[in-house]
């Protein structure tokens, strides 16, 4: 691990094609490994590794994403953003009033000093994928507090 993930106050991401770009202008909140089906199915296998991003601090800086609407283990309408050109996965758009935006690991240009710090939906996970020992994990979604 380079450093601390929440020591770095900016960083950007976008699509494999680079139409679209977005910036978290903020330390994000942590690294969350979500293991439910439909999760599986946005990454097309095993669990979704997204970084928890403060909404007032994520901004799309250039293109458009196109936004495919599920409905989560919740209840809520989950927004999954992606690029309409190259089809990569980018963010989620919740609509729960969580004060961040789950962001895809995948998207961000230096993915590198990330460590998951929750698992969340570890029922759902497939017997075939490895489980990060030592994270705090949860069997469905975690109490907000």
């Amino acid at each position: 691990m380079k450093g601390d993930m929440k020591d770095v106050q900016v960083r950007e991401g976008g699509c494999a094609c680079g139409e679209v770009r977005f910036r978290i202008g903020a330390p994000i909140l942590g690294m969350a490994v979500c293991y439910c089906r439909e999760c599986q199915r946005a990454s097309g296998g095993g669990p979704n590794y997204v970084v928890l991003a403060p909404r007032e601090a994520f901004a799309v800086i250039k293109g458009e994403a196109r936004v495919h609407h599920v409905t989560a283990a919740s209840g809520n309408d989950i927004g999954r953003a992606f690029c309409g050109t190259c089809g990569s996965p980018l963010w989620s758009a919740t609509t729960d009033g969580t004060p961040f935006l789950p962001v895809k690991a995948g998207a961000l240009d230096d993915p590198s000093d990330l460590v998951p710090t929750s698992a969340v939906f570890t029922c759902e996970a497939q017997p075939w994928h490895l489980q990060h020992a030592g994270v705090r994990s949860f069997e469905k979604m975690p109490p907000r507090r």
